[in-house]
């Protein structure tokens, strides 16, 4: 618990003197943000005054556009001429087949098949000069970057951008409100990307995010940012979302937070990422395997081994919110899983929760008990996500 409500661990640690700061911290303050640590950042947990809080900053987003200030994650490029072979050799992904100014999810492993770290990548025609543009986690962009260079540094240049600014505008009104500053814009569908200017700066926009909502990403240098970012807020459909919202909104989306729902110890498998191996990359695709842990994510993919745990989701019976680290019993009593993230839904408005459970408890419609303080909090294995995703498709 911090700040009044459940928060990933990663927010709720002991502040330390030399906090990061991210372009815009000057903006947040003046806006009122309640700052904490997150990532090794001072960061916008919520912001006060009239209309906002988590809860208001979550509804505004799901019915408006809410602008996310997202700058302390990783960006880097990956350029030469087999740059895609490289990188495709570290994921069970397909990086070679993947578009011009397409977008994709990607995922970090380790040797054992555990995720290092899960990723966005754009190819900005490496094929022809360009690069592959990558976008990391936080946390994890520094051990990101050392892996990435030691795996493949002799195959490609690893450029880190780690001082560009990173934004988020999300929402039904995210598209209304950024056409105005960046023309062309609204001709973007889900998961892809293009390059922007804007008073000189050279930007790049994709068409994604992390909230279920349609809406955007904006990489741009670390000097525009301040300014870009109060041209979106002076829009009249747009408000500053801290940390807490996004939580919530990705959440009900059913999204990973790397660090909780996934990490080292877990595979695509048990994450319930297999929608993201595309047939390529598997048994009998043109390019299987050669990713690190193949044998043993193949086996579960192919059903020869299969995963002894899964993630779900799961919907509370009473009103009781379920954290983090809860366990999970079935009706013997037996534990039989653990709660990863898990909050008071504000748009679903019931508790819901992501979880481990053992195989044989993951079917939807299964009955589990979260013990919450010492009593038995009722819960129904759910489908994903608890609130319909709204994407831009075309």
């Amino acid at each position: 618990m911090c700040c009044g409500f459940s928060l990933p661990l990663e927010i709720c640690v002991t502040a330390a003197a030399d906090l990061l700061t991210t372009p815009l911290n000057a903006l947040h303050i003046e806006l009122g943000a309640r700052m904490v640590p997150f990532a090794g950042y001072s960061m916008p947990v919520q912001y006060q005054g009239p209309g906002m809080g988590l809860v208001a900053e979550h509804h505004h987003t799901r019915n408006a556009a809410g602008l996310f200030d997202v700058s302390h994650m990783g960006q880097l490029c990956l350029s030469g001429p087999d740059a895609a072979a490289a990188f495709e050799s570290l994921m069970p992904v397909d990086v070679m087949g993947l578009g011009v100014n397409k977008q994709r999810y990607g995922l970090l492993l380790n040797d054992e098949g555990g995720i290092i770290d899960d990723l966005m990548f754009v190819n900005r025609d490496v094929a022809n000069g360009g690069d592959i543009f990558v976008i990391v986690n936080g946390a994890c962009k520094h051990g990101d970057l050392a892996h990435i260079q030691e795996r493949i540094g002799r195959r490609c240049t690893i450029t880190p951008q780690f001082d560009r600014a990173l934004l988020a505008l999300q929402g039904p009104q995210a598209v209304t409100a950024l056409q105005r500053l960046l023309p062309g814009v609204e001709k973007l569908v889900f998961m892809t990307g293009m390059p922007a200017t804007w008073n000189g700066a050279d930007l790049y926009v994709t068409r994604s995010g992390y909230t279920g909502e349609d809406g955007f990403e904006i990489s741009l240098p670390a000097h525009a940012a301040d300014a870009f970012a109060r041209a979106l807020l002076a829009q009249p459909e747009v408000k500053p979302i801290g940390l807490g919202a996004r939580n919530s909104l990705r959440l009900e989306a059913g999204l990973c937070l790397y660090g909780n729902d996934i990490d080292t110890t877990t595979t695509p498998v048990e994450a319930g990422l297999n929608w993201a191996m595309q047939k390529v990359r598997r048994t009998g695709g043109a390019r299987a395997g050669g990713f690190p842990g193949a044998a043993k994510i193949l086996a579960q993919l192919d059903g020869a081994s299969p995963a002894q745990r899964l993630r779900v989701g799961l919907v509370a019976l009473e009103r009781v919110p379920v954290r983090e680290h809860v366990d999970l019993h079935n009706d013997a009593g037996q534990k039989v899983g653990e709660v990863t993230s898990g909050l008071l839904a504000p748009t679903a408005d019931q508790p819901v929760a992501l979880a481990y459970v053992q195989a044989e408890y993951a079917p939807a419609g299964t009955r589990l008990n979260a013990i919450v303080r010492g009593k038995a909090v009722p819960m129904t294995v759910s489908a994903l996500p608890f609130v319909p995703n709204r994407y831009h498709r075309g």
